[in-house]
């Protein structure tokens, strides 16, 4: 299980910052862009003296932390904000670095190049792509081959019991072919899949949900709502609750590698570790998938 750290620094100040992470000490997932760079800062003083405990991943070049001219690809920025990144969490490297955001107008050799340099300087461990189609992770391991570099070991793409386009859009197909983990994010589609969210009720006052106004139809409508009473019934059914259904579906799936999932206190952190633990058979998943997206044709 990973801790997404998209809060800190946006929803959670540094005491509350402090609490979550040492609830969570294991693996680290944020990013330059969250909040302009305040969750990187915050991570790296809840983690002080701590740094060989935990694995840290962060991720540079999203669209929204980029100016006009500059491409996240380009290898000079990418030593510039794996720098400023790593400053900011108080260490000398990272685990995985990820790029957030694919960039078409950068030739993919010239990103893995800089990579594959970072890497054999201790800068970085492992790098990692976001948001790559199938396509996209074929071009850059072709490229990889042909140049003699490291390939991305990993991809990030959004995926849960409700978004299931990479079983659909050859991302899988890709990854199996490729020997490329699979990092799900929004597993819990930003809490829709914990349960506390249901059909014709309000959304719990202060929830992110709820907080979100127009920007939460992307997450939650009527017709989600009702294939999430029909899966807490299911799940009901077994003793057991609608966010282990979610966790266990992830960690369960031979592609995955981790699932990465956000927290703003120490018990959700708890909640989804322990979720994580129902082994959910074939027929299981079978029967979750029709209630899902209905009986196969």
């Amino acid at each position: 299980m990973g801790l997404g750290c998209n809060n800190f620094g946006m929803r959670l100040d540094g005491d509350a910052t402090a609490r979550v992470v040492d609830a969570a000490i294991d693996f680290f997932d944020t990013a330059e862009s969250y909040g302009n760079g305040a969750s990187e800062e915050l991570l790296g003083r809840a983690l002080s003296g701590r740094r060989d405990d935990v694995v840290i991943a962060t991720k540079w070049g999203h669209t929204r932390s980029l100016g006009e001219s500059e491409r996240g690809g380009d290898p000079r920025l990418i030593r510039e904000r794996l720098d400023v990144s790593l400053a900011r969490l108080g260490t000398d490297y990272v685990d995985h670095y990820r790029l957030h955001r694919p960039d078409p107008l950068t030739p993919v050799d010239e990103t893995l190049g800089c990579l594959t340099g970072l890497r054999a300087a201790g800068k970085i461990r492992k790098c990692g792509a976001t948001r790559f189609t199938a396509d996209g992770l074929r071009g850059a391991h072709a490229a990889a081959t042909t140049h003699d570099l490291d390939p991305f070991p990993s991809v990030q793409n959004h995926y849960s019991l409700l978004t299931r386009a990479p079983e659909h859009d050859g991302v899988f197909a890709a990854c199996e072919e490729l020997d490329i983990a699979f990092v799900p994010y929004f597993a819990l589609e930003s809490g829709l899949l914990t349960g506390k969210y249901r059909l014709g009720a309000d959304r719990p006052e202060g929830s992110r949900l709820a907080n979100w106004g127009d920007r939460a139809s992307l997450f939650i409508d009527d017709d989600k709502l009702a294939v999430v009473d029909r899966l807490i019934a299911w799940c009901e059914s077994r003793d057991h609750t609608l966010l282990d259904l979610a966790m266990s579906r992830h960690t369960s799936h031979p592609l995955v590698a981790s699932v990465i999932s956000g927290a703003t206190d120490p018990e959700p952190v708890v909640a989804n570790v322990a979720a994580s633990d129902w082994a959910l058979t074939p027929s299981d998943r079978a029967e979750v998938d029709q209630i899902v997206v209905g009986p196969s044709k």
